[in-house]
């Protein structure tokens, strides 16, 4: 990210660009600056998009060939082809010809890193993986939303925010958007600005319930139960949720005790810093027995749904309800 920068900023664009990562904001942000430092925005006769697994490569190159229309550059984009999963080969050879006058950006969500595509566009431009950003990253980032905006936020408010809508950036961009408009009159954001306007994403609603299950308020675990299902959730799929998150409980809980540290517990188990560290703080009210019997009993509720011995809803109910009795 720090090279895209830096291209942009002095202007020294590289002739051929892929974007790719989980972090979908940042890549239609840069995939959009891009575009707009190669070709004026109201040049639509030298701009020209590809999408899809269906694409004629022919089509491409020889696009790519034509000199751009009263212009200095020409510019394609490609999104979602698939072709450095498979059948890149033909215009990997091509980038090493391309006209001057061309540039190509790519955006692809399937990426093989020993593909012969993405070994070309490594030769001849930039590669850029938009990961998932670091905690304190994104505390920056929302810090500096908030004074372009001319209001003033607490540090603890911003990880409230972050604790609400988890660490995808266009989920916090458009809660930040809600809190911006909510607080119009005002020039401070506070957790009860939050609370008002911010929705609580359904995976961190899941961390709550566990909590919930942990400090046995059945109560509260039902209320978030039915505010889950409120969401449109599946009962199937908050099943999934919850087994997810126990089973990164128990991975932290094992490496805890083995005397791993949170970043090296991120690297064994890929868990992201943020959620590294909530579930660092979650696992100490569980013992990892606990942790596999309830993985064991998620797997047995599973089947007992698929075999028609349980609705979908009741059993996910009874599985919640079975936890907090048992940790009595």
């Amino acid at each position: 990210m720090e090279n895209l920068n830096e291209d942009l900023k002095s202007g020294q664009l590289k002739q051929v660009y892929l974007l790719f990562g989980e972090e979908d904001y940042l890549i239609k942000q840069y995939k959009e600056r891009l575009c707009r430092a190669i070709l004026p925005e109201d040049d639509g006769m030298n701009y020209a998009v590809f999408e899809g697994k269906e694409i004629d490569i022919r089509e491409v190159t020889a696009l790519a060939d034509t000199m751009p229309f009263f212009a200095e550059r020409r510019l394609i984009l490609i999104e979602n082809s698939g072709l450095f999963k498979s059948g890149g080969a033909e215009l990997a050879e091509y980038l090493k010809e391309i006209p001057d006058t061309t540039s190509m950006l790519f955006v692809e969500k399937e990426i093989d890193k020993r593909g012969k595509l993405y070994k070309a566009v490594q030769a001849k431009g930039r590669v850029s993986e938009l990961k998932i950003q670091k905690e304190a990253i994104l505390q920056k980032w929302i810090a500096s939303c908030v004074k372009k905006e001319k209001k003033k936020i607490s540090e603890q408010t911003i990880l409230y925010i972050l604790n609400k809508t988890g660490t995808n950036m266009q989920n916090i961009s458009n809660e930040l958007e809600k809190l911006f408009c909510y607080t119009l009159d005002r020039d401070v954001i506070t957790a009860q600005d939050v609370d008002a306007v911010c929705v609580t994403q359904p995976e961190n609603r899941i961390f709550e319930l566990i909590d919930a299950v942990a400090l046995k308020q059945q109560d509260k675990a039902m209320e978030l139960y039915g505010e889950l299902l409120a969401m449109k959730e599946p009962p199937m799929r908050i099943l999934f949720m919850l087994t997810k998150q126990y089973r990164s409980l128990y991975q932290v809980k094992e490496l805890a005790s083995r005397g791993y540290g949170k970043n090296d517990i991120v690297s064994r188990t890929g868990i992201h810093p943020f959620t590294a560290g909530k579930c660092m703080s979650q696992a100490k009210w569980f013992q990892a027995q606990k942790l596999r019997r309830i993985l064991e009993e998620s797997a047995d509720i599973e089947q007992r749904v698929k075999t028609g011995m349980l609705s979908d809803k009741l059993a996910v109910e009874l599985f919640i309800v079975n936890q907090i009795n048992q940790s009595r």
